[in-house]
This record gives C-alpha cells, sequence and structure tokens, in this order.
C-alpha cells in the first residue's frame, strides 16, 4: 500500500508538467464529422507502410468517425489500399464483398452476429463502408481497397468456408476435409466447451487434423489458384484460423498471457499475408484497441509477458509503421457489464488524476492531435516518457471497479507515435437488424 502511495503521488506531481508539454505541441482538430478537414491533419503519417488506430474502448462513436476520416484521408490520398480490422476474417468479408463490388457469399448465418454485435455492426461503420464502396467503384478490381478481419473467434465460420470452396473446386478434397473437421464440428457454436473437454482429458485434441487440413490446402496452392487466387487466398486464410482457433481455445485456460499472445500473433500474421497478397506497393490501415496497436513493451502487459500486433509491427517494419492511440475522458459509452450480456449505455468517469488521461484533460483543449516525432519534439517525448495509468475500456465496462477492472500502467511516449484526445464522448449507434429497403444483396453486414 504504501508503494502504491508513493506512485500515485509522484504521477500526480508530474502532471502540471506534462499538462504545459501537450498544451505546447497539441493540435486543434476539427469535428470528425467533418471528414476532410479531420482527415488532412493525418496526412503527414501517408508515407507509412502501416498505420495503425487505436481505441480506448470499443463503443465510442467518435474514435470510429475519426478513424473512418484518418482512413479516408490514406485510402484516397497516399495509396493505402488494406483496412484491416480487429474482427472475425469471415464476418469483414462481408463488408470486403460490398466495398469491392463482389457478389455476395452465404455463411452459416448472420455477419457480426457474435458478441459484442455493436462492436461492428453500428452506424459509424456503415457510413464509412458506403464511402469505401463509393471510393473503390472508379477503380480497377485489382486496385480497390480491401476491408479484412484480423481475429481469431471464428472457428465455425471459417470451417464451412472452407469446405464451401473445396466442395467448388474439388470435391474429393471437400470430403477428405469434412472428416477432418468432424473432430471439431460438434464444437462449433461453443468452442470453449471444446478447450474446457481437452483440458479435462475428455477428448483428444483436434490440433493434427486441423494442421493436416491447412498443409494440404497450402500443398495444392498451384492447383488451386489456377481457377481463382483469391478465393484460394480466402479458403486458405480461413484454414488458418481453424488451425488458430483450435489452438486457442485449448490454451485459453492455460492463462490469460498464453491465449493473448496466440491471437495477436494470428492477427499480425494475417496483416503479414494481406501485405504479401497485395504486392510490395501495398499499405495497411489498421484499426484495433489501443491495448493491441500501441507496443505492449511500454505497457505493464509487455512487463507481465504479453506481445500485441503494434510491437510485432514495430519490430518487422520499423519507422514505417506508425500507431495512434486515442483517448476520452468522459462521456457514454456502448458496453455490456459482463461477457455475453446486453448493450447499455454507461456513463464513463471522469479520469483519474495520475493518469495520461486527466493531463489531457487539463490542456482544456477538446479535441487534439499530438505528434511527438522528430528531434523538435524530444521535450514532449520526454515529458510523455514518465510511466503513468492509461485507461482500457473494452467491451465491457464496470465503473464501480474502475481502477482494478480498467487501468494499467504505460509509457505513452514509446507506445505510441501520436495520440487523438477527445474530452467527451457519446456511444456508437447500433444498426437496426433489418435491411434498408433497395440495399444491394451484398449490403455490409448480411441483414
Amino acid at each position: 500500500m504504501a508503494d502504491y502511495r508513493v506512485a500515485h503521488e509522484h504521477r500526480r506531481s508530474h502532471q502540471p508538467a506534462l499538462t504545459e508539454a501537450i498544451k505546447a505541441h497539441c493540435e486543434a482538430l476539427p469535428s470528425p464529422e467533418a471528414a476532410e478537414a479531420f482527415g488532412r491533419f493525418f496526412a503527414r503519417f501517408g508515407d507509412a507502410k502501416v498505420v495503425l488506430l487505436g481505441e480506448a474502448t470499443h463503443g465510442t462513436a467518435e474514435f470510429y468517425e475519426a478513424r473512418a476520416a484518418i482512413t479516408r484521408q490514406l485510402v484516397r490520398h497516399h495509396g493505402f489500399n488494406i483496412v484491416a480490422v480487429e474482427a472475425d476474417w469471415p464476418d469483414a468479408s462481408h463488408i470486403d464483398r460490398y466495398v469491392r463490388h463482389h457478389a455476395a457469399r452465404q455463411g452459416r448465418g448472420p455477419a457480426f452476429s457474435r458478441f459484442p454485435v455493436w462492436m461492428w455492426r453500428n452506424e459509424q461503420l456503415l457510413a464509412f463502408a458506403d464511402w469505401l464502396r463509393a471510393h473503390n467503384e472508379t477503380l480497377p478490381p485489382g486496385a480497390r481497397a480491401s476491408f479484412n478481419g484480423l481475429d481469431v473467434y471464428s472457428l465455425g465460420e471459417s470451417i464451412h468456408a472452407v469446405l464451401n470452396y473445396l466442395e467448388k473446386v474439388d470435391p474429393d478434397a471437400a470430403r477428405m476435409a469434412r472428416h477432418r473437421y468432424g473432430c471439431l464440428t460438434p464444437w462449433q457454436e461453443e468452442p470453449a466447451e471444446y478447450g474446457r473437454a481437452v483440458l479435462h482429458r475428455a477428448i483428444d485434441p483436434c490440433e493434427d487434423e486441423a494442421v493436416a487440413q491447412l498443409r494440404e490446402l497450402l500443398a495444392r496452392r498451384l492447383d488451386y489458384i489456377r481457377a481463382d487466387g483469391e478465393a484460394w487466398f480466402d479458403a486458405a486464410q480461413n484454414a488458418r484460423i481453424v488451425k488458430a482457433a483450435e489452438q486457442y481455445y485449448r490454451i485459453m485456460y492455460r492463462g490469460s498471457v498464453d491465449s493473448w499472445n496466440l491471437r495477436d500473433r494470428h492477427m499480425f500474421d494475417t496483416l503479414q499475408s494481406l501485405l504479401d497478397a497485395r504486392g510490395p506497393e501495398a499499405r495497411a490501415v489498421v484499426w484495433a484497441h489501443n491495448s493491441h496497436i500501441g507496443n505492449a513493451a511500454a505497457t505493464s502487459m509487455g512487463w507481465h509477458g504479453e506481445f500485441n500486433i503494434g510491437e510485432l509491427c514495430r519490430k518487422a517494419f520499423g519507422g514505417d509503421a506508425v500507431a495512434i492511440g486515442f483517448g476520452t475522458d468522459r462521456g457514454r459509452v456502448a458496453a455490456a457489464s459482463d461477457w455475453g450480456g446486453p448493450m447499455e449505455f454507461k456513463e464513463i468517469i471522469p479520469a483519474r488524476t495520475d493518469s495520461y488521461e486527466f493531463a489531457f484533460r487539463k490542456t482544456g483543449i477538446s479535441r487534439s492531435l499530438t505528434d511527438w516525432r522528430g528531434a523538435d519534439k524530444s521535450a514532449l517525448a520526454e515529458a510523455l516518457r514518465e510511466p503513468m495509468l492509461e485507461r482500457a475500456i473494452g467491451v465491457i465496462y464496470r465503473p464501480e471497479t474502475e481502477f482494478l477492472s480498467h487501468y494499467f500502467e504505460a509509457v505513452l511516449a514509446d507506445q505510441f507515435d501520436a495520440y487523438v484526445w477527445f474530452e467527451e464522448t457519446g456511444p456508437v449507434d447500433p444498426l437496426p437488424a433489418v435491411r434498408p429497403q433497395g440495399a444491394a444483396d451484398t449490403y455490409p453486414f448480411g441483414l
């Protein structure tokens, strides 16, 4: 307790100097609803290979609007052609097919129907998808920007996608794949139960079967891509997800570090695959939570053994990867109280006085971009190198235990390259479960 008090008082004593350093260098931003004006502030990042855009919550409208405005700038004016998000690959493929004017593909069920549905099924994302579709319309197919999911949770949908692909191109291979995946299919709806059954030795693991199916699909690559290289790439990615998901659900009970690292490694590998597939000129914008896109080595996550996409991108791309964090002080957020619970609009408690968020609030600037790259920003970077608390709200928000549930220690200058600040924010607008009249068959969410 004494150590905590000492750290708390030290962080508070640093606040005035930190606030002054931020205020001296930050740039006031217009509303992200003015997408062109907002996006122009981020043209400075246009020479990167990968730009990672964070969020401090999974349910804040301003974060989605800001990421959309920044991405519009990077896609339209700087040649970025991949938008990769913290979502399941099969779900995101519905949006990808919509924005690239491809025919719809039937899945096992509606897209983005897994908790938390509001994270991607919302008005803010739909507006961006409509913009990306319009942008792509005048471009040749090979130049159109894609929208791809990076995550690992889609066991059932990915099995379905692999089998569906093989049924069309190689029925004999499809029969073998169905046999291999038969080990996993009973667990498609509740894959966590598969992990529990393996843990308690009630069943043998299905790892060998998942690996064998991926290897065969990769071995037949030259045969399959002659007919449709993009369809093969999609099937191969889904086979990689089946392999990763099998392992994820099997190790999730060992501890959070192993499962976190497997998930972020998979997301990074998926990003690499997308960049490789689009060729040497490929450039990607990543949308994910701050905890994924910031350098984990500069946070208590990394100090406890976790890594993330941001850290892996720094190692792979060096200065060609730029990570931009997002933060807020107060307002409302779309979140649940427990995993699998209903979405609520919850009040965000104003930030603690020993946090980075408090320092940004004390600047008195309601929206800002703070960029500490470059030699002329060394004083700012030094001030941001003092460890402080930082808040992370995911799909669950528990204000009654906020300090224990949502704060961690970080070094902001090493975690991100820049930071977007909104003093007060509101929740995303969830979409109704009805497709608008006259909408295309490939309408993004398969409604």
